[in-house]
């Protein structure tokens, strides 16, 4: 760490504190004996989601979030369970291997996490996620969830 003073880079860490996403470290030059405040960061890699159409962007907490909350509207389940299983999905999806994720992925995740919550909120995902045409293609999805 080069001084921004004197510009020598021999220096020494006097004071280290954890702020909210960073650490705060205050060093002292050897040189000029002045003191200057740095912080680290944990570098996070953006996971990119990889769509039906095979185009590719961010992923978005927000668009998780919005379409669970949409499939559990008018149903008894609390927000903070909403959260709960937005918070699990994104922990999965970052730990995993690959910068990318298909949406078929982050699909099966919130399915798996309804169907253990609320069956109607379940099938309202499954619905749009699947793309249901015909009513036969909705009612084998809830013969699959009685089973």
């Amino acid at each position: 760490m080069l001084c921004p003073f004197c510009k020598h880079d021999k220096n020494s860490v006097v004071d280290s504190r954890a702020t909210s996403g960073a650490i705060r470290r205050r060093r002292e030059c050897s040189n000029c004996s002045r003191r200057f405040t740095t912080y680290e960061y944990v570098e996070k890699v953006p996971l990119t989601v990889v769509k039906r159409d095979e185009t590719r962007e961010a992923f978005a907490r927000e668009k998780l979030l919005n379409g669970i909350m949409t499939a559990c509207k008018k149903r008894p389940i609390s927000r903070n369970a909403i959260d709960e299983i937005v918070n699990d999905i994104e922990n999965t999806l970052m730990n995993g291997d690959s910068q990318e994720v298909s949406y078929e992925k982050i699909g099966n995740l919130v399915m798996d996490a309804l169907s253990s919550l609320d069956a109607v909120a379940y099938v309202r995902f499954a619905s749009v996620y699947r793309e249901f045409k015909e009513v036969d293609e909705f009612l084998d999805q809830v013969k699959n969830l009685k089973d």
